[in-house]
Parts: C-alpha cells; structure tokens; sequence
C-alpha cells in the first residue's frame, strides 16, 4: 500500500507544478487523499462484501474532499486527481493507470439497469474540468476530453474528444485539417479545431467536404488529361477560389 501511496505522490509533482513539498502534498492535496482513502480502506471494505460500510465510508470520504468515489469503482496506479472538489465516480466506472481528472469531472450512467453502466477508461486518459462521460463507454488509451465536454460515444485511442454533444477528433483528422487549411490559406489561428462555436463546426465540416472534393476533382482533371482532354479552362475556374474571403468573414 505505502509503494503506491508513493507512486501517488511522485505522480502529484510529475504532473502539478505548483507541488512544492511532500507534505505539502500529504497535507494539502485533496485528490491524494480520497483515492488513499478509496484504495486502503473504503474498496477493502467493499470487497469483502459489507456494503452499507462501505458506502457510509465512502459517504465520509464525500464529505471530507468534496470528491464522490463509489466504492464499487475501480482505480489504476499512478491516477492523478486535481483540486478534485465536484467530481462523481460511478460504480461500475474503470479508471486506468497514469489517467489524470479535474474538478468537476463525472465518470457516471445513462441506465438505471444493474450491471456495466459506467465508463471505462485506458491508460493516460485525461479529463478536463467539467467533462461528463457517461454510459459504459470505452475511452482509449492516451485520450483526451476537452473540459465541459459531454461523452455519450466511445472515444479512440489517443483521439480529443470535445464540444456536446462532443465530437471526436484524431490525430489524423487534425493532421489533415491544417494541410489542407495550409493549402486553401485559411488562418489555423482564426478557426481552431479546439472551438465548439457551432459556426467553427460548420466550417470545419465544409473544409472536409472541400477537401474531398478538390482531391475527386483533381483525380478527374487527372485522367481527363491522362485522354487527351484539354482542362485548362476547368483548372482556372477550380483555382478562381479565394479562401481569403472566408478568412475576412470571420475578422
């Protein structure tokens, strides 16, 4: 027990840079205590099936740090819960190894039916302040949610996920997006994949169209001239686009 209490502490400074001391963080970290509390005492008691305890345990916990772990839960090594005051923690929900949770943060269900009804969460997931993941949903490996996010949907490995109902970006979708943003000469810094205006949305959803499209037509164009076809004219009109004009509409 006292290995992973250590592991809980180093795992405070790797990540909180406003930890100064270990007693500090001993005294001090509100996070630190309700999963110590969580592991040591209050999932023991669970476990050996003496449920009104357990609960009422728990209920103390609550009340001591703000923070709500069903005893039922399970939580991996390394977890890292920050200020940590408002956060729920469902029953059935699975927390993995070096995950990371701020305030605010609900790990809870979308079914009044027993069995799996929480999440369950990969290895380094991080959860910003406020996000609600509800339903027995499988969040990746390496994923992150966007605060306030609200997650109804499973979430991929290493993928963003944000907005609400939140929408689930890739790396790949991401890397595709500032390319062909580079070539059309929009501004990454005027539309950010990172915003939940639903104009923004919108917008991104037209520059996907806009790039399938342009890869179609120049395919097209392609095999046209590939047959002899004179394209030059088409060629004109497809590069009479101004992206800039978008960019002034959104000044």
């Amino acid at each position: 027990m006292f290995s992973r209490v250590r592991e809980d502490i180093r795992a405070v400074f790797d990540r909180d840079p406003a930890a100064r001391t270990i007693w500090e963080v001993i005294t001090c970290y509100p996070g630190l205590h309700a999963l110590v509390w969580h592991r040591a005492v209050v999932h023991r008691v669970w476990g050996l099936g003496l449920r009104w305890l357990a609960r009422w345990l728990a209920h103390w916990g609550r009340w001591l740090t703000g923070i709500e772990i069903h005893p039922g839960a399970t939580i991996g090594r390394r977890v890292f819960i920050d200020h940590g005051m408002g956060i729920v923690i469902g029953e059935t929900a699975e927390i993995g190894d070096d995950s990371t949770l701020y305030h605010g943060v609900t790990l809870g269900g979308t079914s009044w039916n027993k069995g799996k009804r929480h999440p369950t969460l990969g290895r380094g997931v991080v959860i910003g302040a406020g996000a609600k993941v509800l339903g027995p949903i499988q969040i990746g490996d390496g994923a992150k949610i966007g605060s306030n996010a609200v997650v109804v949907r499973d979430v991929p490995a290493g993928a963003t996920a944000i907005g609400i109902p939140a929408r689930v970006v890739t790396p790949e979708d991401q890397d595709r997006r500032e390319a062909q943003a580079a070539k059309l000469g929009f501004s990454s810094y005027a539309i950010t994949a990172d915003m939940n205006d639903p104009i923004v949305q919108a917008i991104h959803q037209l520059l996907d169209h806009a790039a399938a499209t342009d890869e179609r037509f120049n395919r097209l164009l392609a095999q046209l001239q590939h047959d002899g076809v004179e394209c030059g004219e088409a060629r004109a009109v497809a590069d009479a686009f101004d992206p800039g004009k978008i960019n002034k509409m959104l000044e």
